[in-house]
C-alpha cells in the first residue's frame, strides 16, 4: 500500500468528537452515568481510552457536554427568534403554544435515544453545571407558561406551571421507550396529548395538608433497611450511598446489614421488585373497582397517581436506578415493566377502541411520565388536592 493510502487510513475523521458525544449519550441514557466507563464509550467508537481523552479530559466533562447538548437544542429550538416567524400569520397565544410544543417535539424526536438524559442523570451535575441546566430548563418551561397564561388568564401561576410541566413531560416521555411510530405520527399524537393537558380544568377543592410516610412502627429490621436504602438512593443516587450509610440510618453497623442483604445490589433489586409488584397491582385494582373500560382508565389514573405520590422515592429509584443492576437482573425487570405497560395499554384500547396497539403504548408512557415529573416538582407531597389535579392531567392524556 502506498504511503499516501496509509496516511489517509490513519487520519482521524473530522466528526470524531461528535461520534464520541453520541456514543456517550446513548450509553449514559441506557445504563446511567456511573456504570459507564470511558473504555466502554471508546470501544463503541472504535478508539482507545487514551485517544478519547484527547477530546475530553475526564468522564465528567464528557457527561456535561452530553447533557447540555440536548438542553441547548431545546433552548435554541424554542427561541422567540425561531418561533415568531411560525406564528406571524396565526397570531395569538394558542399559535405560540403550538409552535413551542411543536419545536420541543421535533427536537426530542431528533434526539430520542438520548433526549431523556437530563431527566434522570442531570442530578449528577455539580455547581455551575447544575445551575446552567436548571436555567435552561426553566427558560423552556417559561416559553410554554407565558402564552398559556395569556390563553387562560383564569389560571394561577402555580396552575399554569403545573400544566406546562405536564405538557413538556408528555413530549419527553418518548425518550423512555422504543415503541415505533413515524415521526409525523409522533408529532401529531404528542401535540394532541399536550393540548389536552394544557386545556385541563384542574380541581380546586380538597385537603391541602400533605400526608407523610415514615418507617412503620414494629417494622422488621429487613423492612427498615429497605426503607432507608430507598430514601438514600433517592436523595444521593445509588453510587453515592454505601452500606455503612444504610446501616447507620437503621442504627446498625455495615457488617450487620449483610445478615439481611448480601450486597447493596440486592437491596436495590428488592426495592425495584417491590415497585414492580405495586405497579402491577394498579391494573388489578382498576379492573376490580370499575364498571366500564372508561371508568377503569379513570380508576387506573387515580391508583397510579396515589401510588406515585405515596411511594415517590421508590418510584423515582425504580425509574432512575435500574441501570445499576447486573445485566441479567436488569433484563428480568425490564420484561416485567413491558408486561405492565402492555396490560395498561390493553385497558386503554378497551376504552378507546380506535387506538392502535403502538399508539396506546405511547399514551401510557406519556401519562406515567407526567405523574412522575409533576410529582418531582412538588416533592411528592400527598395532599388530596394536588393528587386530584395530577390525576386529572393524567386522565386528559389517556382519554383526550
Amino acid at each position: 500500500m502506498s504511503e499516501t493510502g496509509t496516511t489517509a487510513q490513519r487520519r482521524r475523521p473530522r466528526n470524531r468528537k461528535s461520534q464520541i458525544l453520541v456514543a456517550a449519550a446513548e450509553a449514559f441514557s441506557e445504563r446511567g452515568y456511573h456504570p459507564v466507563g470511558i473504555e466502554d464509550i471508546a470501544a463503541t467508537v472504535g478508539i482507545s481510552g487514551p485517544a478519547l481523552y484527547r477530546h475530553f479530559p475526564t468522564k465528567y466533562s464528557l457527561f456535561v457536554d452530553t447533557v447540555m447538548r440536548m438542553t441547548d437544542s431545546l433552548v435554541a429550538a424554542t427561541d422567540p427568534a425561531v418561533i415568531d416567524p411560525v406564528v406571524v400569520e396565526l397570531e395569538g397565544p394558542q399559535a405560540r403554544i403550538d409552535a413551542v410544543i411543536g419545536a420541543i417535539i421535533a427536537t426530542t424526536i431528533d434526539n430520542r435515544r438520548t433526549g431523556g438524559l437530563y431527566r434522570w442523570e442531570g442530578r449528577y451535575l455539580v455547581g455551575s453545571d447544575r445551575e446552567y441546566l436548571r436555567r435552561a430548563l426553566r427558560t423552556v418551561h417559561e416559553r410554554v407558561t407565558a402564552p398559556l397564561r395569556q390563553l387562560r388568564p383564569d389560571l394561577s401561576e402555580a396552575d399554569a406551571a403545573l400544566l406546562a410541566t405536564a405538557s413538556i413531560s408528555v413530549v419527553a416521555s418518548i425518550t423512555a421507550h422504543r415503541s415505533a411510530l413515524s415521526a409525523k405520527q409522533i408529532e401529531e399524537s404528542m401535540l394532541t396529548a399536550a393540548r389536552s393537558v394544557l386545556r385541563t380544568e384542574l380541581p380546586q377543592q380538597g385537603n391541602e395538608s400533605p400526608h407523610r410516610d415514615s418507617v412503620p412502627e414494629h417494622a422488621s429490621k429487613r423492612e427498615e433497611l429497605l426503607h432507608h436504602s430507598i430514601r438514600l438512593f433517592y436523595l444521593h443516587g445509588y453510587h453515592e450511598v454505601g452500606l455503612d450509610d444504610i446501616g447507620a440510618a437503621a442504627s446498625i453497623t455495615a457488617s450487620s446489614v449483610y445478615r439481611y442483604f448480601p450486597s447493596k445490589a440486592e437491596l436495590l433489586e428488592a426495592a425495584l421488585h417491590r415497585a414492580n409488584d405495586q405497579l402491577t397491582d394498579t391494573l388489578a385494582g382498576a379492573l376490580e373497582h370499575s364498571n366500564s373500560p372508561v371508568d377503569a382508565v379513570r380508576t387506573f389514573a387515580r391508583l397510579y397517581t396515589e401510588l406515585t405520590f405515596r411511594q415517590g422515592e421508590l418510584v423515582a429509584v425504580y425509574f432512575a436506578e435500574i441501570g445499576n443492576l447486573p445485566a441479567d437482573r436488569r433484563t428480568t425487570l425490564r420484561r416485567i415493566q413491558r408486561h405492565n405497560v402492555d396490560g395498561w395499554a390493553q385497558l386503554l384500547r378497551e376504552a378507546r377502541p380506535n387506538t392502535s396497539v403502538v399508539m396506546s403504548k405511547f399514551l401510557i408512557h406519556a401519562a406515567l411520565g407526567l405523574v412522575f415529573d409533576v410529582g418531582r416538582t412538588v416533592r411528592f407531597e400527598r395532599s388530596d388536592r394536588t393528587m386530584a389535579r395530577v390525576q386529572q392531567t393524567m386522565t386528559a392524556v389517556l382519554l383526550g
